[in-house]
């Protein structure tokens, strides 16, 4: 089995789709609505010097979080759909 192992500052993560409830009860599923902002983290980089800065990597693998709308590269492995954005993209982590 192939996986990616990001760089420096780099987070892969998967996309959750999630259904939604409109408020008249009709149950919207996850790909009629706007691009989910809502991943779960898959692998992380290292950290280390990025731009002359020192980088600390504040997620782990599993993690729930919340990214930037428009963030990221989206790529293709083994038929599953995988993005990967820089920490700084990430929004917050969630917890339940």
């Amino acid at each position: 089995m192939k996986t990616l192992k990001p760089y420096l500052d780099k987070v892969v993560i998967k996309m959750v789709e999630t259904e939604e409830t409109t408020q008249s009860g009709i149950v919207l599923p996850g790909n009629a609505k706007e691009k989910p902002q809502m991943a779960e983290v898959v692998a992380v980089g290292p950290g280390g010097l990025v731009d002359g800065k020192e980088v600390t990597m504040f997620v782990e693998v599993g993690d729930k979080v919340i990214i930037n709308k428009y963030a990221g590269t989206e790529v293709k492995l083994d038929k599953e759909e995988y993005t990967i954005v820089k920490q700084s993209d990430i929004l917050a982590k969630v917890e339940f």
